[in-house]
């Protein structure tokens, strides 16, 4: 099914929602009319955000000693592969992690520890250390700290948390092949405590874990479903060690088909390349921010990222603006 991807983002913009045999179109686009998808996309994300692109930073706040068993993931209590291995980082050390976010502008610094869900005592710090960063910067806070109670999350909106991250990570049918220490509906009852208690929802998923095409299609309904406000959209880097060790699913060109379609299936949300960026889309990586708003700088969990420098100066190199949205004046 040939489509023209202009008149669909048309379509979009004015309110329609694409069906899946559409969206199986966009994955399915043939390699020459990949600068026409992406075209389309980018007239999408053009309408709600310009050419301005959001940066977020990471923290690891906690890393290893999880018990959970996620497929992915090199830090579970699965995976041997050989990862630093932590208990909860102090307050100064998160506070550090937020005066870097600051130097390297991102709008965004996250908080991410390993493990099932946070202990009172690991939200404490969280809380006490969320305050102070308030107090010293404009940034906008992201906690994720896995499966949260719902007086936990009213504990770290009150302390200034504006954001909270529970990915979706796959599709509810695929989700028993991922993991089985948990459920998907418990992923979806965590983004959910967070929006009843006044937090932004973030969510996401990782493509490239052995799910079909329908799959993806799924992942991105339901992240509209649960109404996310910020979709990072990761792509598999299958570390040695882990039980998707050697997976190699994916091509740069259809990495990019994977973000048009969260594009046109979520055109008003923030789309964020997160972790798998520099190893699947490669070369092309530029290239992902035309469908795409939002990029992680630094490193991720337990890989490394590409230099801060590399990624402002392709934001420059594509004349594309970073968003300032909590950086005060005299700091731009």
């Amino acid at each position: 099914m040939l489509l023209n991807w202009s008149n669909l983002a048309d379509r979009v913009i004015s309110g329609e929602e694409i069906t899946d045999e559409e969206g199986l179109s966009i994955l399915n686009c043939p390699d020459d009319e990949l600068l026409l998808l992406l075209q389309g996309a980018f007239k999408i994300r053009s309408h709600y955000y310009g050419n301005k692109v959001k940066l977020n930073m990471i923290i690891n706040a906690k890393s290893g000693l999880c018990p959970e068993n996620c497929g992915y993931c090199a830090q579970s209590s699965v995976s041997s592969a050989p990862v630093q291995k932590y208990t909860f980082v102090n307050k100064e050390n998160i506070l550090k992690g937020a005066e870097r976010a600051n130097h390297l502008n991102a709008g965004t610094y996250c908080i991410v520890a390993s493990g099932r869900g946070p202990s009172n005592r690991e939200v404490d710090t969280v809380t006490s250390a969320v305050k102070e960063i308030k107090q010293k910067y404009d940034l906008t806070v992201c906690a994720c700290m896995g499966i949260l109670k719902p007086e936990q999350a009213e504990k770290l909106k009150d302390a200034g948390v504006d954001r909270y991250n529970h990915n979706l990570n796959t599709s509810k049918a695929h989700h028993p092949n991922i993991t089985t220490s948990h459920t998907y509906d418990d992923r979806v009852s965590t983004v959910n405590i967070a929006k009843q208690a006044g937090i932004s929802p973030c969510s996401g998923v990782i493509v490239g874990m052995k799910e079909t095409k329908e799959d993806v299609i799924d992942m991105a309904r339901s992240l509209k479903v649960l109404d996310a406000d910020s979709i990072p959209v990761n792509f598999l880097h299958a570390i040695d060690g882990t039980p998707l060790e050697g997976t190699d699913e994916l091509d740069p060109r259809y990495c990019l088909k994977v973000l048009a379609l969260f594009r046109f299936i979520n055109p008003t949300k923030e789309i964020r390349i997160s972790g798998g960026r520099e190893v699947n889309l490669r070369s092309l990586q530029a290239l992902g921010l035309y469908p795409a708003n939002s990029i992680f700088i630094g490193d991720y969990l337990t890989t490394e990222g590409q230099e801060s420098t590399i990624d402002h100066k392709m934001i420059e190199d594509l004349g594309f603006e970073i968003e300032y949205v909590n950086v005060p004046e005299n700091q731009i």
